[in-house]
């Protein structure tokens, strides 16, 4: 039997993969600092085991590639913790930057090691990025900046790895998880990612980042269209910068529209 290991598995788009890959027959690792979350979601969807994990301790990651080894041979491994504190950067705390790029970085550059260590002949990695992390998006400069790092470090890592070995960072527009929820809608991170109008499921989402599992695509965007239009503002920054408000303006809209629905 493979194994596999969902960081941050305990609820939204971890769960969805967890559930997913349960389904394919994997025995399934989920990990999240929340551990009695982590335990629960195990039991519920069927997965072998839940673990307490904190993604910023390397040594976590070693554990964890051990425990799922234990249990079959592990092929998957989906980075998928994070945070989303949201803001502009001087007004961001010295922690929250501390704790976005810990989280979000570092604990997916251990997860890779940890997953590369522990492959043998074979596996993939998919790192849960954004698509803030193609462009810019002002509001979300330390967020964007993590995220940025991600796909860089996904297609420098991708080059790297063995063959057999295939690396995937998947780039979704907003998910209606308890992140995005939290979230301050009269500031403009949170207007910029309205802006696209229709908020992704964490089902689609989920199906799109086990989607990415045996193929070639390195950076996927969901959904597409979003993407492109992101990856253009890079082109233009000076231009772009002049399209904050119009967007901030669509997603106000599209927040009050949501509201009404509710």
């Amino acid at each position: 039997m493979d194994s596999c290991v969902i960081t941050g598995g305990a609820r939204g788009i971890g769960r969805g993969i967890a559930e997913r890959m349960v389904g394919r027959g994997y025995a399934v690792v989920v990990t999240d600092v929340d551990g009695e979350g982590a335990r629960r979601t195990a039991e519920e969807i069927g997965a072998a085991v839940g673990l307490e994990q904190d993604v910023r301790d390397p040594a976590g990651h070693r554990f964890v590639a051990t425990t799922a080894s234990d249990l079959g041979r592990l092929t998957a491994w989906f980075n998928n913790a994070g945070v989303g504190d949201d803001g502009r950067l001087a007004d961001l705390s010295d922690e929250q930057i501390r704790r976005l790029v810990e989280v979000n970085l570092l604990g997916c550059l251990w997860g890779m090691r940890a997953a590369l260590s522990t492959f043998s002949g074979r596996g993939d990695i998919v790192n849960i990025a954004s698509l803030s992390g193609l462009g810019p998006v002002p509001g979300y400069s330390a967020y964007a900046a993590t995220k940025a790092a991600i796909v860089s470090a996904t297609m420098s890592v991708a080059g790297e790895a063995p063959r057999g070995v295939r690396v995937h960072a998947l780039c979704p527009d907003g998910v209606q998880t308890a992140l995005l929820e939290g979230q301050d809608t009269t500031r403009l991170g949170a207007q910029l990612v309205h802006s696209g109008g229709r908020i992704l499921s964490v089902d689609e989402t989920a199906a799109a980042a086990v989607a990415l599992l045996g193929s070639r695509r390195i950076v996927r965007t969901v959904p597409g269209w979003r993407g492109g239009l992101v990856r253009s503002t890079t082109l233009a920054p000076s231009v772009a910068r002049h399209g904050t408000r119009l967007f901030a303006a669509l997603g106000r809209r599209a927040i009050r529209r949501h509201a009404q629905e509710r």
